[in-house]
């Protein structure tokens, strides 16, 4: 039986120049790209990012993929995202999973790499890499992520201030994902610890609606979702 090939790939932060070069090249030969889709079924971050390098004949299958903690609710969804892939992928069509940033950070194709190892394993898997968020941010604040001995640790949400407190060790820089939903609490610590200097903000990155926030807003400022925060050790804190 004549089998596609199911590709995830990182198609970067925001900016459709920031994909590779083999991204765009498997990107455009697919016949099915499938993508994130919102709660009302229609085309997420990702599918936006690649609109401009699609072709018009290419078939977009957005696929609900909840983020929610029930965890029965979350497999069924992944069970059924893959077998939906599985259909086309069956029939002998290429199928690309596309994710925003890098497909093995953070994303939802790690769930459904996990269901073609478990229960499609003959089906061939490609992976193609991405820029992630934390390296666009850091390019466009041309601010080093972590150099020399320094670690860096990436939260991709923050559930409890401890989780703060413990990431932030001497000489460790730390990267918030998608801050917005907890910038009050981070704010008030950072401001507490004298560590405002040291953080620095952005929203939307490599995007047309990109924003650097030159000093950090009120803690109760609505910041766009996809925001991110970026906390330096102190001998870098202004590079």
């Amino acid at each position: 039986m004549n089998v596609g090939t199911l590709y995830g790939i990182g198609v970067g932060p925001g900016d459709p120049e920031l994909i590779t070069l083999k991204a765009l090249r498997v990107l455009r030969s697919v016949a099915v790209v499938a993508c994130p889709a919102d709660r009302a079924g229609a085309p997420g971050m990702a599918a936006q990012i690649a609109s401009t390098h699609l072709r018009p004949e290419q078939r977009l299958t957005p696929l609900y993929l909840p983020f929610l903690l029930e965890e029965a609710v979350l497999q069924a969804a992944w069970r059924e995202a893959a077998d939906r892939l599985y259909a086309d992928l069956v029939l002998g069509l290429d199928v690309a999973f596309i994710s925003e940033g890098d497909v093995s950070l953070f994303s939802t194709f790690t769930y459904i790499l996990r269901e073609f190892q478990e229960r499609y394993a003959p089906i061939a898997v490609r992976i193609i890499p991405g820029i992630a968020s934390p390296l666009a941010a850091a390019a466009a604040l041309q601010l080093p992520l972590a150099i020399g001995a320094e670690a860096l640790t990436i939260l991709p949400a923050m559930h409890r201030i401890e989780d703060l407190e413990a990431a932030c060790a001497p000489g460790r820089t730390v990267v918030l994902l998608k801050v917005a939903a907890v910038y009050g609490q981070v704010y008030t610590w950072l401001k507490a610890h004298n560590r405002l200097e040291q953080a620095h903000l952005l929203s939307r990155v490599s995007g047309e609606q990109e924003r650097i926030y030159r000093q950090l807003p009120a803690p109760n400022e609505k910041l766009p979702y996809f925001s991110l925060l970026i906390i330096r050790p102190e001998r870098a804190a202004r590079w």
